[in-house]
């Protein structure tokens, strides 16, 4: 696997770069749009890497910062959101803004990537929101137990018509004040409040 690449940048363009490293290989990799604006005029840089490798294809993927990369991981583990995507979301919006976005469920920023739609805007928020620490974007792992009522409480009244941000909200005032409830119990009790 690799981690990282530090060499010489040999060809640039807004989606790829080609570098070349001290062996006098080039590897070419898939960028974002910041990182290609940090690599515009540098002569040499050191990019982490996300390998994809499918039968028909081995495609490297190349980011500044190692939580850029983490936030791409993320972002290509929710299903439906494929490596493209994941870098067009990372090129829309800067990974120091991408968890609060997400923490705050902000599906119009979400929904205004091409290739997003409410959908996949609403699973992404899902699937991520409890995984993402917004104070300094680093990702934190939380168990699935811990979160798995809430996020089926939250499904539900989503299913039932009501926003993901305000039922949110209100589950989350539900479970600070009663940690245990059990996911009927907490739907009964989030209605009246919606």
């Amino acid at each position: 696997m690799i981690e990282y690449i530090r060499g010489r940048v040999v060809r640039l363009n807004p989606a790829a770069v080609t570098m070349e490293t001290a062996g006098g290989v080039a590897y070419q990799l898939n960028i974002t749009l910041p990182t290609y604006s940090a690599l515009e005029g540098q002569p040499e840089a050191v990019l982490w890497v996300h390998e994809s490798i499918r039968d028909d294809a081995w495609t490297l993927f190349g980011f500044l910062e190692e939580t850029e990369r983490e936030l791409f991981r993320q972002l290509v583990g929710v299903s439906g959101v494929g490596a493209g995507t994941a870098r067009m979301i990372l090129s829309a919006i800067p990974a120091a803004e991408l968890p609060g976005v997400i923490a705050g469920s902000d599906l119009r920023r979400l929904k205004g990537v091409k290739g997003v739609g409410a959908k996949t805007a609403e699973r992404i928020i899902v699937d991520l929101r409890d995984k993402i620490k917004t104070g300094d974007a680093t990702l934190i792992q939380q168990s699935p137990a811990d979160s798995e009522v809430f996020e089926e409480a939250l499904a539900a009244l989503v299913m039932l018509g009501f926003t993901a941000q305000q039922s949110r909200k209100v589950l989350g005032k539900l479970f600070d004040s009663e940690p245990g409830l059990k996911v009927e119990v907490a739907i009964r009790k989030a209605l009246p409040l919606m």
